[in-house]
């Protein structure tokens, strides 16, 4: 499945940290960037979460709510918030049905090696759960920041 601009986006409840469970309808009325990451820990997902957390103030003033999301367990994501300081809600999708709805649960080659991962996708929502923009095979440098132009503007 393809979530496409204007389209509305798929529903979740998800678990978080702490033993929390965050669910996307529980938000509307605000902006939501839902930031898909591979997995907890590893290098350019560390850099995303960073980047997105150092920004969280302003997108909180541009009435935004950012919410990442791997296939990682919420006992991972404590873990992984913990170690990096991160404030940011994190929601745990071990069935991968909320991965598979966005469409970012795909086939992946390494070394001609073919398995099954998140592909890095980001989400941007409008206060009515609509897509307003989505960013495709993000690379991490930066990407924050565009996002945060992004939610601003809208």
């Amino acid at each position: 499945m393809t979530v496409e601009v204007g389209s509305a986006a798929p529903d979740f409840t998800l678990p978080g940290g702490g033993g929390t469970s965050l669910a996307l309808s529980g938000l509307r009325g605000r902006k939501v960037v839902l930031y898909f990451y591979p997995k907890d820990d590893t290098s350019g997902c560390t850099q995303e979460a960073i980047e997105f957390n150092g920004l969280r103030e302003r997108f909180e003033a541009a009435g935004t709510t950012v919410i990442g999301l791997s296939p990682d367990s919420a006992k991972s994501h404590d873990k992984f918030a913990a170690k990096h300081g991160l404030s940011l809600p994190l929601a745990s999708d071990e069935s991968k049905e909320t991965l598979q709805a966005y469409g970012v649960w795909a086939e992946k080659s390494m070394y001609g090696r073919k398995y099954m991962g998140v592909d890095r996708t980001t989400f941007l929502l409008d206060r009515e759960g609509r897509v307003a923009r989505v960013w495709s095979k993000v690379k991490v440098p930066g990407h924050a920041a565009e996002v945060l132009a992004a939610a601003e503007s809208l």
